[in-house]
């Protein structure tokens, strides 16, 4: 897929420890460690918004895409 996670930029941009982030926005170091490295298929809203707001930044600093044609072609996930 061609949305990836660039979380780690950022934490390292801001001097943030990865686990002081976790508790900050209540996800335990395990679900954070799982976004970070894009094992995750989806997120919430609700904590995208923590995130962004933990950070001071926005959801497109945390998140990046590059265009793949055959994401017209792939089925929906349900």
């Amino acid at each position: 897929m061609p949305i990836r996670v660039t979380l780690d930029e950022i934490i390292v941009r801001k001097g943030v420890k990865a686990r002081d982030l976790a508790a900050e926005v209540g996800l335990s170091e395990t679900q954070l460690s799982l976004f970070r490295s894009g094992k995750v298929k989806g997120i919430r809203f609700r904590t995208l918004s923590k995130l962004c707001a933990a950070l001071e930044c926005r959801p497109a600093d945390l998140l990046d895409y590059d265009f793949d044609p055959a994401d017209f072609d792939a089925p929906d996930e349900g």
